[in-house]
This record gives C-alpha cells, sequence and structure tokens, in this order.
C-alpha cells in the first residue's frame, strides 16, 4: 500500500526523461482494481489516494501518495492491480511502460533495487491492511500517516487536515477531534501544513491496539 520517496536516496526527478508526462485533473482514476498492469507511475505534482473496496462496497483508503513518490510498480509485469488510485488534487504525473523501464534499469542499474524494495513495502502494507477487516476512524488515520511516515522514512509529513479528511472520506471534525487526543497524548504535533509523527512506535501500537 504504499509508495517509495526518492528525494533523499536518489533524486527519480534525473529520470523524469524515460517517461511520458500526464496531467490529470481532481477525481481521476490513474488506474483500476483488477486493470492489467503495463508500467508505473512517478507522481511529481499533487496528490492521490490508493484504495480498495470491502466486501460491502465501502472504500477503503490504504495509501496516500505524495509528489517525489511512485505508484502502481507491484503490477507493471501484466498483472492484475489490486488497488485503484485516484486523483485527490489535480496531479502531474510520469509514466513508465515496462520497456520504459527496461530501458531506465540497464542504463541505471541501481533504480532496480530502490523498486524492488517499493513492491517489497508495499506488498507488506497491503497485507497489513486487509487483515483489519474494520477499522475505527482512529485507525484509519493512525494507518495513513504510518504509512507515509514509512515511506518517506521521515518524522515530518507533507499533508493537511484538509488532505487528511478528503483522502480518507472522513469529516473534518473527526480527524480534528482525532488529531487533537493524540496531540494531547504526545503522539503527534503539527506545524505549517505538516504532521510531526513524535512516537511512530505508540502509534503503530495504537493502530493494532484500539
Amino acid at each position: 500500500m504504499m509508495a517509495i520517496l526518492f528525494n533523499h536516496e536518489n533524486n527519480f526527478k534525473n529520470y523524469l526523461m524515460y517517461g511520458k508526462r500526464q496531467y490529470m485533473k481532481q477525481k481521476n482514476v490513474v488506474y483500476e482494481q483488477g486493470d492489467i498492469g503495463e508500467g508505473f507511475y512517478y507522481l511529481d505534482s499533487g496528490l492521490i489516494k490508493v484504495h480498495t473496496s470491502t466486501p460491502l462496497g465501502k472504500e477503503r483508503v490504504l495509501n496516500i501518495v505524495l509528489p517525489g513518490q511512485l505508484l502502481g510498480v507491484q503490477a507493471m509485469d501484466q498483472q492484475a492491480h489490486f488497488t485503484t488510485a485516484t486523483t485527490v488534487k489535480d496531479s502531474v504525473l510520469y509514466y513508465f511502460s515496462y520497456d520504459d523501464f527496461k530501458t531506465l534499469i540497464t542504463l541505471h542499474p541501481p533504480i532496480l533495487n530502490l523498486i524492488t524494495k517499493s513492491i517489497i513495502q508495499k506488498m507488506h502494507i497491503l497485507a497489513e491492511q486487509i487483515n483489519l477487516h474494520t477499522l475505527t476512524t482512529e485507525q484509519q488515520i493512525a494507518a495513513v500517516l504510518l504509512n507515509i511516515y514509512h515511506d518517506f522514512k521521515n518524522y515530518e509529513i507533507p499533508l493537511t487536515q484538509k488532505d487528511l479528511a478528503t483522502c480518507t472520506g472522513l469529516t473534518r471534525i473527526s480527524v480534528y477531534k482525532t488529531l487533537k487526543k493524540w496531540k494531547e497524548k504526545k503522539l503527534i504535533d503539527s506545524k505549517n501544513k505538516r504532521f510531526l509523527i513524535k512516537n511512530p512506535d505508540l502509534l503503530k501500537n495504537y493502530l493494532f491496539h484500539s
């Protein structure tokens, strides 16, 4: 359920010439659950939510993709996508077909290792989420924040309360109340349109035991 960020390890912007630039307006589907994947995407600007449907037909948000991250890599070799990706804001993406990917790793072999790590990360988090059959409001928010935290390897998450509410489908009041409680417990803090995770281990424990 995760995407990998390259900015701090290997700036993926250096490789955008190998992909195809795409502009997508808000609420557009990037790829849909069940579609056969033939490539992956890099998000240059905007915001994307990755979600799936529960057996009762309810949407469950699995991840939020921020600029500098990849998405769709786990299904790029003609496997079926088991999630749907939808733009939350107007977004600019770069699409890399399977042939583009082969060219890229031929010319820049270290990229293969980074993308492999991304696929393993995604599968691990998706497995965790699938096992959580019913998520409370607080668990949904904790899951999203922790997933982004693990992607960025950074305690600061560039996301607003409004973004979090929009992506999860929760009301802004529900998000506000949850975050307020967590601030009082010193689990998180917020400043300059960013969330600061002060204790990710406690937050993870909260996710699985709340």
